[in-house]
């Protein structure tokens, strides 16, 4: 049984991150999407929203489950079993960055695999942070993010409606 870690912060969970857990799931006997409970970036919904968000997000993914950790991510896949770890990329200078960290990780972790997948063409350049601007200025997000993942947001941001 081979067994893959989808780790990320997901804050929030978007159209693009489901994009690239369905398509791991297809690859993988098992997928566990970790929610990185306190990155080095400002966040929006705590990791237990964001975990909370993602279950609903791949619920309809038999072999797929999410939980939340800290800490280094290849000691996380060490201590779930993972032998992979999955990442999405969206354009080039994801792929700058990703490379550098898997370069980084695989020293650390030699016995661990690094899978990137492309997410498809109309999700490549969506971005949560991104979701967050649009959102928070009245834009209209439905065919970015997983439908549930909207009213999360207008209660952040306490708005009342947003545009189509």
């Amino acid at each position: 049984m081979i067994i893959a870690l989808y780790p990320g912060s997901f804050d929030p969970v978007t159209n693009g991150h489901l994009d690239v857990a369905t398509r791991a799931s297809k690859l993988f006997d098992r997928l566990i999407v970790g929610v990185y409970d306190i990155p080095m970036k400002q966040l929006l919904f705590s990791p237990e929203e964001r975990m909370e968000l993602m279950k609903k997000a791949v619920a309809q993914l038999p072999n797929v489950s999410v939980d939340c950790y800290g800490g280094l991510t290849v000691e996380y896949a060490r201590r779930i079993g993972a032998k992979v770890v999955v990442r999405g990329l969206r354009m080039g200078s994801d792929f700058e960055r990703e490379f550098e960290m898997a370069l980084m990780s695989k020293k650390l972790a030699p016995e661990l695999e690094f899978i990137f997948l492309m997410t498809k063409l109309e999700y490549e350049f969506v971005s949560a942070s991104m979701i967050k601007e649009i959102m928070q200025l009245g834009g209209g997000i439905d065919d970015l993010v997983p439908k549930h993942v909207i009213p999360a947001l207008m209660k952040k941001f306490g708005k009342a409606t947003i545009k189509p």
